[in-house]
């Protein structure tokens, strides 16, 4: 099986397309009204399917690594804190 976080990102993906492609959501859209001259439906249709593939780009695209490498940057917690500076001397 897939493992990471990109495989979670592609299943929500995959989810979220779903829902958005059902009859509850998609029954928004079937009005008799036009943007531009193009028919409501269609244009939503289009446009929601554009984003999906927009957002399956950006997820492909984005490194595996790269949310290794901001966690393993970060300090720890646990990691002893630098001692205060000494106070002035007069």
């Amino acid at each position: 099986m897939l493992k990471g976080l990109g495989s979670q990102r592609l299943v929500a993906l995959f989810a979220g397309g779903w829902v958005l492609f059902n009859f509850p959501l998609l029954g928004l859209w079937d009005r008799d009204a036009t943007v531009w001259g193009i028919p409501l439906f269609p244009l939503a249709l289009f446009l929601l399917w554009g984003g999906l593939i927009a957002a399956l780009a950006w997820l492909m695209e984005w490194p595996e690594d790269r949310l290794a490498n901001r966690n393993a940057e970060r300090p720890d917690d646990r990691a002893e804190a630098p001692p205060p500076p000494a106070p002035p001397q007069e």
